[in-house]
């Protein structure tokens, strides 16, 4: 279960503030996969990497009585000089796996061959992306944060992430961002849309997915109005 508590975001920039979240409250049940909706700005990125613990709060909290994962796919914090490997065990011990079967389970999953052992910083953005969705895939977490899953690597590569992730959610839950009704409505079995810095939560997909086009069909608000 993860609870979001008077949750606040906010950025100033060339001296206009924006709310990015505006004192949510919301609860997103234990096993529940929550497609999170919102035009392109919204904040939903933002907002998954609050949940993630790697950005924080202007004021409000986050509590869960479970595990979560960083966005899966996100390669943003493997060190550039260390090898993919060095990375992937670095990552084990972060998180208290067996650090050699990560490492393996990686090294397969990811597909690298020889470039597994050179320097991260040496490595193609779908490189990155490969290893990056393989140390995701290698730990269990009880909630999978995903940001557009589907757009990591080649067709091959997207189809086998796609099966693997499938199997993690027989056992997790997900909070799940994706431009893809299809995949929205593969994932998740509920959902919450952000629009203005609010969130509003359904306990039915086709509900959230509804109330997210009707969103889409009003302009979005003006800087500087209101």
């Amino acid at each position: 279960m993860i609870v979001l508590e008077n949750l606040t975001k906010t950025y100033r920039l060339k001296g206009r503030r924006t709310v990015v979240a505006d004192r949510l409250n919301a609860v997103f049940p234990t096993g529940a996969s929550v497609a999170l909706l919102g035009r392109n700005g919204a904040g939903k990125t933002t907002l998954l990497k609050m949940i993630a613990g790697t950005i924080r709060p202007t004021s409000g909290r986050i509590l869960s009585d479970g595990t979560i994962s960083w966005p899966v796919g996100f390669a943003g914090s493997f060190h550039p000089e260390l090898t993919g490997a060095q990375n992937v065990r670095f990552v084990a011990r972060i998180y208290g796996v067996d650090s050699d079967e990560l490492v393996d389970y990686v090294g397969d999953f990811a597909e690298l061959g020889q470039h597994y052992h050179q320097p991260f910083s040496s490595y193609s953005s779908g490189m990155r992306s490969r290893l990056a969705m393989g140390t995701s895939m290698g730990i269990h977490f009880d909630t999978y944060l995903v940001d557009e899953v589907t757009s990591v690597g080649d067709a091959d590569f997207r189809a086998k992430s796609q099966r693997v992730f499938s199997d993690r959610m027989a056992n997790s839950g997900a909070v799940v961002v994706s431009h893809s009704m299809q995949m929205i409505r593969n994932m998740c079995d509920m959902g919450a849309v952000l629009d203005r810095g609010h969130l509003s939560l359904f306990d039915d997909l086709d509900e959230a997915i509804a109330y997210h086009e009707a969103v889409l069909r009003v302009p979005p608000a003006v800087p500087g109005d209101g």
